[in-house]
């Protein structure tokens, strides 16, 4: 009896404690359980923090038409955005672009160097462009074109892998053919150098 008592309070005690967020509107709270209270990102969730405010309206949409059309897509956003109204998708891209971002800093630091000069100078002997060109000289990202810097290794990697296995078939050039150019290595190196970049 004093076991169970003792849970009971455990139990209350969780309940009862609102996190730092409580005071949010719904559909970030929702968003902060798979992308941190703070938007930096959780395991297979992409940080969200300092994202550009287009790029995730944008994807948004995607996931409410099933464009966006992987794996983790299907089964964890397609959901998520069903009842989410174009007004409070823009709300949400707006809020989790001010949050200031993280580096994951979780690469290989030995493939820094290489996958710096994949993303500067692109890779001319296998047609595939210099990233800065889109992406922005910080990886910054500009308008509707992502913000990858300081994204998380494993994350950028299975991104680029999802591109070359045909996946967003919509999306533009460049991105469906350079990602199916480059080398698992490669990828590597680009996916650990991004990783580092504040």
């Amino acid at each position: 009896m004093k076991f169970i008592g003792q849970k009971i309070a455990v139990a209350a005690v969780i309940l009862c404690a609102a996190p730092p967020y409580a005071d949010q509107p719904v559909e970030i709270r929702n968003c902060t359980w798979c992308h941190g209270t703070s938007g930096q990102g959780v395991s297979t969730a992409p940080r969200l923090a300092g994202q550009r405010q287009q790029y995730i309206e944008k994807q948004l949409a995607s996931f409410h038409q099933h464009a966006r059309d992987n794996p983790f897509s299907r089964q964890f956003m397609w959901g998520a955005v069903t009842a989410l109204s174009p007004r409070s998708a823009h709300e949400l891209a707006n809020y989790f672009s001010t949050l200031s971002p993280k580096a994951a800093n979780d690469g290989d630091p030995g493939l820094v160097a290489i996958g710096k000069t994949i993303y500067e100078l692109g890779i001319p002997d296998s047609n595939v462009v210099s990233c800065l060109v889109c992406h922005g000289p910080n990886a910054e990202g500009i308008r509707e074109i992502p913000r990858l810097g300081g994204l998380a290794y494993s994350y950028l990697k299975r991104r680029l892998a999802q591109w070359g296995e045909g996946y967003h078939a919509l999306g533009t050039y460049p991105m469906p053919r350079g990602a199916r150019s480059l080398s698992s290595g490669e990828v590597d190196a680009l996916a650990s150098y991004l990783s580092f970049i504040n």
